[in-house]
């Protein structure tokens, strides 16, 4: 004789994901006139909103057939997702082989070997395609590996579509519509697709915001169409160095660059001042609503979606030594920011408009002494950058072309910082790229090179 399910529980752990609250912020961001109020995903059983995706994919790969009894996950995670994969798994008999960067935290490599999964740990600065990268690894795995399904969830379309099922409605139920820009890490893409359909359906108006770590691709993707160089950076979870085919970028209205040190000072502040244990990518999600509030000409009510937990990086942002050792404490950041380096070194920003011929190239270069031209568009924003070698192949292959536009010349081997990036971060940009553009809302501020920062050291540190 079965006894039935007690009133108020529910019959296993997958379907307490989500209902997750929504809390208006009161101190952080008390110098803006929005009003910004986060969605504590964190509060999800795995802790975060990653819980949503792992059970829409699990789902949708049992419908198709492609993952039955006793069968293996594979996935290529930065922790929150495999951390939601095994929770499912286990309730339902799978077993899991999960691959993860080596920059990710100490707790969340052991939270996911306490569901009994395998990790396998993987370089972070490489390539994609490098076989060591985790992408790879992960695939190398499948193959390898019978009964094997590849959750694969930057390019699952199960992977927005949770979003659209289940964050996106339960959202737009819990404040009736009465949100006017909706904010989240640029990551995989999930969340920004999923929420920014069913959001778009619903009030084509509303304003979605997306926010990208420097170091990342799609913050000068979605401004220039130009694929620049990536570079390691810290936080977890958010930004990537290639285009997942889940984000759906015409979507967006608005995307805010943010750093390391201010997304990990605005974790700590929110656990302090307002009792918010969320993760760095929270903080960076906090930042960006902050940034984008100040760019406003009326206030709004935004909201900003919070993946994960602080549990899982207590080893790191909230660790002082750890901040102290990576220079994101500021008392402890002894060589400066870029911000410093400009000031150091005097200069005139030397540009050229998208309109400009190889000839005018050549003779601004020649009088100013320079090997690297920034290019501006018709909104004064830049669009890239043309180098002496770029001039000199071209000559080479187009005799007589003197008064040829530039536009088929503008190349991106360029990385992007602000003025606050660190500069033992921009020191790692130039084993990548040609030159560093120092940009901020947009304006290009300064052009550094690889002797610009020698110059800099060589002198505070004589």
């Amino acid at each position: 004789m079965s006894v039935s399910l007690m009133r108020g529980a529910v019959a296993d752990l997958t379907q307490a994901i989500g209902h997750t609250p929504i809390v208006r912020l009161q101190r952080v961001a008390e110098d803006v006139e929005s009003s910004i109020y986060v969605k504590l995903e964190y509060l999800n059983p795995a802790g975060s909103m990653k819980d949503r995706v792992a059970l829409n994919i699990i789902t949708d790969a049992e419908k198709r057939g492609m993952l039955g009894p006793g069968g293996t996950i594979v996935e290529a995670t930065s922790g929150n997702t495999g951390a939601g994969l095994a929770m499912v798994a286990a309730t339902r008999g799978y077993k899991c082989i999960f691959v993860m960067p080596d920059k990710m935290s100490k707790e969340k490599i052991d939270a996911l070997r306490a569901y009994g999964a395998k990790v396998v740990i993987c370089p972070t600065a490489v390539e994609p395609s490098d076989p060591r990268s985790y992408y790879s690894t992960a695939r190398r795995i499948v193959e390898e590996t019978p009964g094997a399904f590849y959750s694969n969830q930057y390019h699952n379309p199960a992977n927005p579509e949770a979003h659209y099922l289940s964050t996106a409605p339960e959202i737009w139920e819990q404040t009736g519509g009465e949100f006017d820009a909706f904010c989240a890490g640029m990551g995989t893409g999930g969340t920004l697709s999923g929420c920014g359909r069913y959001f778009k359906q619903k009030r084509p108006d509303l304003a979605l915001i997306g926010v990208d770590p420097i170091g990342s691709l799609y913050y000068e993707y979605v401004k220039t169409g130009r694929l620049t160089k990536p570079f390691s950076y810290y936080v977890e979870g958010i930004g990537e160095d290639f285009l997942p085919s889940t984000m759906n970028l015409d979507l967006l209205d608005e995307v805010v660059q943010v750093d390391d040190k201010e997304c990990f000072l605005m974790t700590r502040e929110l656990a302090r001042r307002e009792g918010i244990f969320t993760g760095g990518s929270g903080g960076a999600a906090v930042v960006g609503a902050i940034k984008y509030a100040r760019s406003l000409k009326a206030p709004k009510n935004i909201l900003v979606l919070l993946p994960d937990s602080a549990q899982k990086y207590l080893s790191k942002i909230f660790n002082d030594e750890w901040m102290r050792s990576n220079g994101f404490l500021a008392d402890d950041d002894t060589e400066g920011t870029v911000a410093h380096v400009l000031k150091h070194k005097p200069h005139r920003l030397i540009t050229a408009p998208r309109s400009a011929t190889v000839r005018d190239a050549i003779q601004i270069m020649k009088e100013h002494g320079i090997s690297q031209l920034p290019v501006l568009d018709e909104n004064g924003r830049h669009c890239g950058i043309v180098a002496e070698i770029d001039l000199l192949n071209f000559l080479v292959e187009h005799a007589g072309a003197l008064d040829e536009k530039l536009t088929g010349l503008i190349e991106s081997d360029y990385a992007t910082v602000t003025p606050h990036t660190r500069i033992a971060l921009v020191r790692n940009i130039f084993n990548d790229a040609k030159v560093v553009l120092v940009v901020e809302a947009d304006r290009l501020l300064g052009v550094l090179t690889k002797i610009d920062i020698i110059d800099y050291l060589a002198s505070h540190r004589g």
